[in-house]
């Protein structure tokens, strides 16, 4: 059997080059509490993404839920189930209520038209999310919000580095959260940032993630410890210089990628969205079992066989999960679940090989009756 195939690798950069980004931490000594790597890498993202304002975060989850929690929200939160399971648990660790709004059954993102239907007067936000590298509707996002006096919050965790219209994905809505792990298109490690254009949010983000403390003798607030450390934002900085070429591979996958299965019935692959331009973040593939003559499951089955993991992702959906079993009804979002019982993701990382792209594709087409 060929050497394993993993659904991604993490990007990582020369040895020689990380290195030489720490060497300095030696005779510094200064590894936290935002230093001049964090600075740095805080400086150069809002370059890269063309955003007002970024504060770093030891992780997306964090960046998602300190945010909601300095807005200071209440109530209901409208929101899709088509996501990691983060999503969800960032919303009720703030003690909001998600209402789960049915995806598109196209490019799998927050369906608009449905929007509207699920407000109630006790809505405070729409926390939309941005799926495999696809862009929400943020411009119908956005008149929805206005006309309702309602809060946008993107989860972004998969969009580092798209554009809609030429603008930045960070610079839509309220505020943009994005995950910088390991297995994300860029990566710090560990790390997350949130994108916003309010001063005020900032301040109160930074209280959070530095136990509300505001100087050596003061804490206004109850905060948590979710401060990015020097040798992540030295990653970050590292893998930054590299992203757009790390970008141009996977896109090069991609087409490999649907060469090979664009038109093999009962395969739906993920759409090229008009205006966006996309990180590859993914490679979904939605099995029409009824068509194709094998479900996902079976697929998956035969290429693990052969040593190659491709991941059901996602699957459960946020609603069906056994800690949330009871509280919500999945049966309101039927796309999202019939999506989630039919989508695998295909390996896909920058150093992957043209022949392990012919190899995942020659099996999947050899499971089709």
């Amino acid at each position: 059997m060929s050497e394993k195939i993993f659904v991604t690798q993490s990007t990582m950069p020369p040895f020689e080059e990380y290195v030489e980004e720490i060497r300095e931490l030696w005779n510094t000594h200064l590894l936290t509490n935002m230093g001049p790597k964090h600075e740095k890498f805080r400086k150069a993202l809002i370059n890269y993404l063309g955003v007002e304002n970024l504060d770093l975060f030891t992780n997306g989850h964090m960046a998602l839920e300190l945010t909601l929690q300095a807005m200071n929200l209440q109530g209901e939160v409208i929101t899709t189930p088509f996501t990691f399971s983060s999503t969800t648990h960032a919303i009720v660790r703030n003690g909001l209520e998600p209402v789960f709004c049915d995806v598109d059954p196209t490019d799998f993102t927050i369906d608009v038209r449905k929007i509207e239907g699920l407000i109630t007067d006790r809505t405070s936000a729409i926390v939309p999310v941005h799926v495999y590298g696809n862009v929400c509707n943020v411009e119908e996002i956005n008149r929805i919000a206005e006309k309702n006096g309602l809060k946008v919050v993107y989860d972004a965790a998969h969009t580092f580095g798209c554009t809609y219209k030429g603008k930045g994905i960070g610079t839509f809505g309220n505020a943009s959260c994005f995950s910088f792990h390991a297995t994300k298109v860029f990566n710090s490690i560990e790390g997350g940032a949130v994108c916003h254009n309010d001063s005020e949010l900032g301040y109160r983000v930074n209280q959070l993630k530095n136990f509300g403390i505001r100087d050596a003798e003061t804490v206004l607030g109850i905060g948590t410890n979710a401060k990015m450390n020097e040798f992540c934002a030295a990653m970050g900085i590292c893998n930054l210089r590299d992203i757009d070429n790390n970008i141009m591979l996977r896109g090069k996958i991609v087409q490999r990628y649907r060469k090979h299965l664009d038109k093999v019935p009962g395969l739906q692959l993920n759409p090229i969205q008009m205006n966006v331009k996309s990180n590859y973040a993914y490679f979904p593939v939605i099995f029409d079992e009824k068509i194709f003559g094998c479900s996902r499951n079976e697929v998956a089955a035969a290429l693990a066989k052969e040593g190659i993991y491709a991941r059901k992702y996602f699957y459960p959906l946020t609603n069906m999960l056994d800690c949330y079993k009871g509280r919500f009804d999945p049966e309101k979002t039927p796309v999202a679940r019939y999506l989630s019982e039919r989508v695998l993701t295909l390996p896909l990382y920058p150093t992957l090989s043209e022949a392990d792209v012919d190899r995942v594709c020659r099996i999947i087409i050899s499971c089709k009756k």
